[in-house]
């Protein structure tokens, strides 16, 4: 028989009502109570029972919080739009949805953000993550001690005890982008450049990954250059382009991984080289559809940014009201290829 919450309040010298207000996040407890109810749990080998705790939570309990970063960027723009359908079906059920939204990417706003929901009582959390240890002990912390399921998007973090994930398979979007620039120049070789925004972010690094694979695998032919990051910044992914075509003459094309084509295609323009060089670009987002169409981006690798933001919330949802577990760990979305005849 399992541990329960009439044992852990004996053992603790509390009311079942405190300790049942710790182990569920559900309202403000003297940090002293909280630290020792939830040690004599873990001591005690208390394990909750997801489903009776979701039957047993009416309509009007649900708390979802979302966490979203980079959230001046296009792309993330268009997550939200998904995230604000899926928070309107869970208000208009009697539930709530929080929404934090992080200029940037910033592991230290994750982390005060994290708590802040939790101060509040928040249920569930759908996260947007930084590949930061910090990161990943916090959500293996939630997950565990204060029994918060924690579904990441857009990028993930292995070895993090999160329910699932939802978002592209970055590594495979790399690939494809490298399969697609590489037929440009299997004859004749040439130099690519990469450009990224942050390091941190592990859905960009892992589109690198796979791009790097698969050109040096395949196309021997091809020089790549190391990758450069624009902190998906116009301005300065337009300079680090000047700078690219300033010290490699000769390179045929650039792989934009993450928001901040518009500099790029600024700088292509002024130094004439719109015509030369294969751009190509990540997301279906900003204005990319119409540099498509003028021809200065060749090629984009997208995904689909509104079950982004509508599935994370909607799967927590379903776990906290009838108990219904995601059927799968990785919920890749679709990849989608457009060119200026298929926009």
């Amino acid at each position: 028989m399992g541990v329960t919450i009439r044992q852990i309040a004996q053992e603790a010298g509390v009311s079942r009502g405190t300790v049942d207000r710790v182990l569920n996040n559900r309202g403000r407890v003297r940090p002293e109570v909280d630290k020792k109810v939830r040690e004599i749990a873990r001591e005690l080998g208390y394990r909750p029972n997801l489903l009776g705790r979701a039957l047993g939570m009416s309509r009007n309990d649900i708390k979802i919080g979302v966490i979203i970063q980079a959230s001046e960027t296009s792309f993330i723009k268009a997550v939200l739009a998904g995230i604000q359908t899926a928070a309107s079906e869970v208000e208009n059920s009697g539930g709530t949805v929080l929404v934090e939204k992080i200029p940037g990417i910033d592991a230290d706003k994750v982390l005060r953000a994290m708590e802040r929901m939790r101060e509040q009582g928040i249920h569930a959390i759908a996260l947007m993550p930084v590949e930061d240890q910090r990161i990943r002990e916090k959500v293996n912390q939630f997950v565990e001690e204060y029994q918060i399921p924690i579904v990441t998007f857009n990028g993930d973090l292995e070895a993090a005890k999160r329910l699932c994930f939802v978002g592209e398979n970055a590594y495979l979007s790399g690939k494809t982008a490298a399969g697609l620039m590489g037929e440009f120049f299997r004859e004749n070789g040439s130099t690519i450049a990469m450009i990224s925004g942050f390091a941190s972010n592990s859905s960009l690094s892992r589109r690198i990954s796979g791009f790097r694979e698969v050109i040096e695998q395949q196309y021997p032919k091809i020089h790549l250059l190391d990758t450069v990051y624009c902190q998906e910044d116009e301005e300065q992914a337009e300079r680090l382009t000047e700078q690219i075509l300033k010290e490699h003459p000769e390179a045929g094309g650039i792989y934009m991984t993450c928001f901040g084509e518009n500099g790029v295609c600024r700088a292509l323009k002024k130094q004439g080289k719109e015509q030369e060089i294969v751009l190509v670009a990540s997301d279906l987002t900003g204005n990319n559809y119409e540099l498509l169409e003028e021809g200065l981006i060749n090629l984009i690798v997208g995904q689909e940014d509104v079950v982004q933001g509508y599935e994370p919330v909607m799967i927590l949802y379903r776990l906290l009201f009838n108990g219904e577990k995601p059927k799968e760990e990785y919920q890749y979305t679709d990849i989608v290829i457009k060119t200026r005849y298929n926009v």
